[in-house]
This record gives C-alpha cells, sequence and structure tokens, in this order.
C-alpha cells in the first residue's frame, strides 16, 4: 500500500510546496489536465499525490485517507481538537506565513491589550445588554486564546466573506484574523493588540498517527525523512 501526500492544489502554497520537496530531491508534478486533482511523486517509489483544497488536508490526515499533508498550521489548531494527540508535525516548511491575531477600531484608544479588551467587553454588555461581537473564521483557536488570557464578555460570530470589513458593515466590534502584514487590517481602520498574537502560521508537513499503516508505509516514510535531512 502507497503513502498518500496531500498538497494544496492551486496557487503559490502548491507551487512552493513543489519548489520545497523538488529542493530534496523530491519531484511532485500534477498528472493531466489542470482539472485532475491527482498527480505523481518521482525520486521516491510508494507515495501517490492526491491534490486537495488546504482546508481539508487536516480532516483527510485524521481520517487516515491521507498519511502526509502539507497545509498550514493555523488550519491544522483550527479544525481537529487536541490536534496534536491526532496529527505530527514532520517539518515546517518555511513559506506562506500568515499571523492569526485580535484587532479593535483604531478608534478604541484606550484599548492597547487583552485587559483593556475584556473591560471595554464588561462595560460594552452592560451599555447595550449584549455581548460584543468578534467576527473571525477561527472559533475554536480565538476561543482557546481568549479563555487562557482571561477575556469574558464576547460571543464569536462567523465570518465568511471579508473579516476586515464586518466592523464597518457593523456585524462586529473587532475581529480575529489572518494577516501576513497588517496592511488590510489598518487599511480598515484596524489596530493589532501588541498582545493579540493568536497563531503565528506556516506551510507545514504533517503525519497521520501510525494506526494503521503497513510496513511497507512505515519504509517508505523512513526512506522520505532521509530525503527531507532529517
Amino acid at each position: 500500500m502507497t503513502l498518500k501526500l496531500g498538497i494544496p492544489s492551486k496557487g503559490r502554497l502548491m507551487e512552493k510546496t513543489f519548489d520545497w520537496f523538488a529542493a530534496r530531491g523530491v519531484t511532485l508534478r500534477k498528472s493531466g489536465s489542470e482539472r485532475e486533482y491527482a498527480g505523481a511523486v518521482d525520486g521516491i517509489n510508494g507515495i501517490e499525490l492526491v491534490l486537495l483544497s488546504a482546508g481539508e488536508v487536516p480532516r483527510e490526515l485524521d481520517s487516515g485517507r491521507i498519511q502526509l499533508g502539507v497545509t498550514g498550521s493555523d488550519l491544522v489548531r483550527e479544525k481537529l481538537s487536541l490536534w496534536d494527540q491526532r496529527v505530527v508535525e514532520v517539518s515546517k516548511m518555511g513559506f506562506g506565513g500568515a499571523d492569526l491575531v485580535i484587532a479593535v477600531p483604531q478608534s478604541w484608544i484606550d484599548v492597547d491589550s487583552l485587559d483593556d479588551l475584556d473591560a471595554v467587553a464588561a462595560a460594552f454588555r452592560a451599555h447595550h445588554g449584549f455581548r460584543l461581537r468578534i467576527a473571525t473564521k477561527y472559533h475554536r483557536l480565538t476561543r482557546e486564546f481568549l479563555r487562557e488570557y482571561g477575556v469574558a464578555d464576547y460571543q464569536l460570530v462567523d465570518s465568511q466573506g471579508a473579516t476586515e470589513g464586518t466592523i464597518r458593515n457593523e456585524t462586529a466590534e473587532a475581529v480575529a484574523d489572518i494577516t501576513s502584514t497588517g496592511e488590510t487590517l489598518r487599511a480598515n481602520g484596524l489596530k493589532i493588540l501588541p498582545d493579540g498574537m493568536i497563531h503565528a502560521s506556516q506551510a507545514t508537513l504533517f503525519r497521520a498517527r501510525r494506526r494503521n499503516w503497513t510496513q511497507a508505509q512505515r519504509d517508505t516514510f523512513k526512506f522520505l525523512e532521509t530525503k527531507l535531512n532529517y
């Protein structure tokens, strides 16, 4: 049985993943037309390439349908509870970097920390009768982070579109959003709290826990590790 390696199916993440493996003597390539979601691996036997969306990789790893996968470290932590008991980080890949951060309106001149946010949230609820809304696509990570730092009296609202636009649309009072430079947040009148870094994400190669791996899969992975210089 082959090892299945899932990687992002399009864009810069796919290209950078191809480059990362190529630099280590393993060539990944798409097979057939651009619409096909399969590929080939040259330079090592026993590995099958599967092209997925980055968001699909964590659950496919957890289900055992793929044994290796490349995706953002933020997505694994968001989509898999107790993620480190379900998958293993093989290697951080050094690209695809982005920070998940808490940002509030620049007009909140007295809010410069999570403690300030907690105080504002309590005052907001007392004044308005409902909890301060934080828009995000990352509910698990945001909730765990705010619980750790003692921020209460808030509610998370799901953001399906551009999270930074929810403030202007008056559907949220703050955001937990992914950013590379912070420019989009600043352009939308938001500031990142200095202690509001939830997670510094980057593309990472993960492997599934080896519950049902065959000996052939274990041998293939061991050889791959030598190619990746561990």
